[in-house]
């Protein structure tokens, strides 16, 4: 299955790269507003839609731009802004421009919602709604997990971790990493808010599972050993 690619002006990080996790599509990054480097970035089938940060760059600029992609031989088709709240009059008679908008701070979880419904109506699948291993499944649509056929109950952010860990197999990440990429960057919990959410997802994983998540040494921890995970539908 080949994973849609969003064009993502200028950059893709917090909330923004959440929600593309979430949604399932992987970020192509301009830092500009060049059409040159644009097109340096997409691939032969083209960017399934594009998220432009009109907070981060001028509005006219962003604004050209969407004009322009909109314009292109190519189109670009759905186009999401990222605004701030000043700037929704600014709007006004520029509808044909974009598709959808989201209000600075963006809401990972709004922003992924807004960006799959623009997919799907676009007739894009907008990324991989399941993630499998044996007998883990992972519903990145309905937020829920089961193993062995078993429904997990989990909290919403035991099931943030497990699937930001496991649609990074093999990876490690630091726990102040594992804070910042699930928790926000606004959080200030420490690092033990992580020992117990793994200690808690390991239960309920089940102790013949529980090996899924393997505390690495003095560094953190990685979803494992060794799995070949495969995304469907």
């Amino acid at each position: 299955m080949t994973t849609d690619i969003i064009l993502c002006v200028p950059s893709c990080e917090g909330p923004v790269r959440k929600a593309f996790e979430l949604t399932g599509v992987a970020p192509a990054v301009a830092a500009s507003s060049r059409l040159n480097e644009i097109a340096a970035l997409e691939g032969d089938d083209g960017f399934a839609g594009a998220v432009v940060d009109a907070t981060t760059i001028a509005f006219t600029d962003a604004m050209n731009l969407c004009r322009q992609l909109r314009g292109r031989e190519r189109s670009i088709s759905p186009i999401i802004l990222i605004l701030d709240r000043y700037q929704l009059d600014e709007l006004t008679f520029r509808e044909d421009l974009f598709d959808d908008f989201v209000i600075a701070p963006a809401d990972a979880n709004e922003l992924a919602a807004r960006l799959r419904h623009r997919l799907r109506r676009a007739g894009h699948d907008g990324g991989a709604s399941l993630i499998e291993q044996g007998g883990l499944v992972i519903n990145l649509e309905t937020y829920q997990a089961s193993i062995a056929g078993r429904t997990l109950d989990l909290t919403y952010m035991e099931y943030e971790l497990l699937r930001f860990l496991a649609t990074n197999p093999n990876r490690v990440f630091t726990r102040e990493t594992l804070l910042n990429r699930v928790w926000g960057y606004e959080y200030y919990g420490g690092a033990r808010t992580v020992d117990v959410h793994v200690r808690r997802l390991r239960a309920k994983l089940g102790e013949e599972n529980a090996h899924l998540i393997q505390t690495v040494r003095s560094v953190g921890y990685k979803f494992g050993p060794n799995a070949n995970w495969t995304l469907g539908d």
